[in-house]
């Protein structure tokens, strides 16, 4: 069954300047947030949606190179869900809703109340174009080229990255408010 399924690729292949420029002590990722890293709570979020994943944490140039390659590691996907892994309030049901959604398009945009986020999934007919990525500008031309599906999501997780100190204190208040079942 999973052969039918979009893979979740997670870039984490960042260097993450701005987090350390803003006094950050370690790489936005291994952040501690709540008794686990940033990069862990991502990944829970993607375990829980049961889809297929491949975390690319080696280092490219830019997120069009990593995204480019860790399209070439799983050639066998049928589509792409492309997540940075620096999204910690990320749900689940947002990856599975994004899936779903890329059964009907080429490509599906997640929306939270007007605000373009993630992940954004790409139908099999995108390959040769993320496979073509290079640079910084991530996968913006593929979007671009395409008439994306907006699809509107009620999940600030989608939109809510860590670039820098003050973004990671916003999240752990966000996560002190929330209910349980979203630690």
């Amino acid at each position: 069954m999973t052969a039918l399924l979009p893979t979740v690729i997670i870039l984490a292949s960042g260097r993450g300047v701005r987090f350390t420029a803003s006094g950050g002590a370690t790489h936005k990722l291994q952040a501690r947030l709540m008794g686990k890293t940033v990069l862990q709570h991502t990944m829970d979020a993607v375990r829980g949606s049961g889809l297929p994943w491949h975390l690319e944490d080696e280092s490219h140039p830019g997120m069009g190179d990593s995204i480019a390659a860790a399209v070439q590691k799983t050639a066998q996907a049928n589509g792409w869900l492309i997540l940075p892994a620096d999204l910690p309030l990320i749900q689940s049901s947002s990856l599975t809703a994004v899936a779903a959604a890329l059964m009907n398009t080429e490509v599906v945009v997640p929306v939270y109340r007007g605000q373009r986020g993630h992940p954004v999934g790409f139908a099999m007919g995108c390959r040769q174009a993320l496979l073509d990525l290079h640079g910084d500008r991530g996968a913006a031309r593929v979007v671009g080229a395409h008439v994306a599906m907006e699809l509107p999501l009620d999940d600030l997780g989608c939109v809510t990255d860590i670039d820098t100190v003050d973004d990671l204190q916003v999240v752990e208040r966000l996560l002190h408010r929330a209910t349980p079942a979203m630690r």
